[in-house]
């Protein structure tokens, strides 16, 4: 081991290769504090180039490599297991915007860049980059690839695969893909590109990406809603996708107890709606005409839907401090669970017109096996989208709760599987569901993905113990 770590000291230098257990620590715990693994050190390369090196000399010595961005992520799948043996390789220092093409409507950036700093790049060239997630201010880029992040623009504007036209890529063999191409057709073959975006660093390490961009909307409005079921939700949905189409860009259910959970541990937020219905919709319009013509789109949605009966109040945000306000409740709510206690969280995808019989079929289900649980049901109905969490009931153990996990997740995953969903949405697989995800995919589809690990990595060193 001496040997491979003076060889990566020669990499990336003396400074860039953290081997003292407290440097390395804040790479080793997961988001949730729930796991710490143990590596042999934690290499910082400041180019691709460093990296490429880096995967040749894991492969050299058999090292194991994690690839990590931000270390937001959900699912262990950005941190080495307890056994020591890997190397964590952070793409933290290969945070360049390498080229803006307002054209082309693409910019290129290197993996380890922060989402908010690529917002803020696209905004400086008058473009809009429509990734948006809680962690915006901490992700990278590279992680939101790997792992195909949504987010609350997924419906206009889709998860970030249909973001990303090319890819640079470090294979497993210490090779460079250069694959930056800002094309929106290449018919030439395999789409490697595909290929490794989603697969959680498990066949290469993303290094730098070529991603859309799109006129920035002249006028953005917010709207909350209060409804009584998630079938009103549905219905409001359509009726939005069929009023204001393409300039429907936001549509997140909340259920009331994540709303009151907000309102409970940040007291200085308040609904701007009177009274606690059952459910609740936030809808985002951008529009490409003007601040009157999105109003109007609005004014006449929230009036028909009122007078269907499909909700019961309303509020269009008249300013943007009241339109982040609004947001604001929807961000907080992960925080909020945090700070209420320990839960068991679920990131779900359903067909959008199973999603009201889903919840009703397994939260009842989830009250026979476990009751008293509290469901934190919320997220981007638009695309299908759950984050379908279960809190402990109100005075009991938490942690005695947390050793139902495996039996919790069996009755929702199960439950989700019987509806034609998915058990992970846009937080990927990781170590954490890599064995659950052998009850639900076919016997057929998990030889493919094993083949396709074996042939790119046939030394099993790309992130072990991940997705497979």
């Amino acid at each position: 081991m001496t040997a491979f770590l003076e060889a990566c000291r020669n990499i990336v230098g003396n400074t860039q290769l953290l081997t003292d257990p407290v440097d390395m620590a804040p790479a080793l715990t997961d988001w949730r504090g729930r796991f710490t693994g143990a590596a042999v050190a934690v290499a910082r390369p400041g180019s691709t180039t460093e990296v490429a090196a880096l995967v040749k000399a894991c492969r050299q010595f058999g090292v194991p490599l994690v690839p990590q961005g931000g270390n937001t992520g959900l699912v262990l799948g950005s941190v080495p297991d307890a056994s020591g043996t890997a190397l964590v390789l952070s793409t933290r220092r290969l945070n360049r915007i390498r080229a803006v093409d307002p054209l082309n409507n693409t910019i290129t950036v290197e993996a380890g860049c922060i989402l908010h700093d690529l917002q803020h790049a696209a905004a400086d060239a008058d473009r809009l980059f429509p990734l948006s997630l809680a962690a915006e201010g901490s992700c990278t880029i590279g992680g939101n690839l790997s792992t195909n992040a949504g987010g609350t623009a997924g419906l206009r504007y889709g998860n970030t695969r249909e973001l990303c036209l090319g890819l640079e890529v470090v294979t497993a063999d210490g090779e460079i893909w250069h694959g930056l191409r800002g094309l929106r057709k290449d018919n030439t073959g395999y789409d490697l590109r595909d290929l490794y975006i989603g697969a959680e660093g498990t066949l290469g390490i993303i290094t730098a990406a070529v991603l859309k961009l799109f006129a920035r909307p002249v006028a953005e409005l917010t709207a909350l809603v209060s409804l009584q079921s998630p079938r009103q939700a549905l219905q409001l949905l359509a009726l939005a996708q069929q009023r204001c189409g393409a300039a429907l860009t936001g549509f997140e259910l909340m259920s009331a107890f994540c709303l009151t959970l907000v309102t409970r541990h940040f007291p200085q937020m308040r609904s701007p709606i009177a009274g606690n219905a059952p459910q609740y919709v936030l809808l985002q319009l951008s529009d490409n005409e003007s601040s009157a013509h999105a109003n109007a789109l609005l004014e006449a949605l929230v009036a028909d839907a009122l007078e269907a009966g499909l909700v019961d109040d309303a509020v269009v945000a008249s300013s943007i401090a009241q339109s982040r306000a609004i947001w604001a409740l929807r961000e907080h709510i992960p925080l909020a669970q945090a700070a209420e206690g320990k839960n068991i969280k679920h990131d779900v995808s359903l067909p959008i017109s199973a999603i009201d019989e889903f919840i009703e079929v397994t939260d009842g289900l989830l009250q026979v096996h476990f009751p008293g649980c509290r469901m934190v049901c919320f997220g981007h109905l638009g695309d299908g989208n759950l984050h379908y969490n279960v809190s402990s009931p109100p005075a009991s153990d938490e942690h005695q709760f947390l050793e139902e996990q495996e039996a919790v997740n069996r009755v929702v995953h199960d439950s989700v599987h019987a509806f034609g969903g998915s058990i992970s949405a846009e937080h990927g697989l990781g170590a954490l569901k890599r064995d659950e995800i052998l009850r639900y995919k076919s016997s057929v589809e998990i030889e493919l993905m094993r083949t396709i690990k074996h042939a790119l990595d046939p030394l099993n060193l790309m992130n072990p113990g991940k997705v497979l």
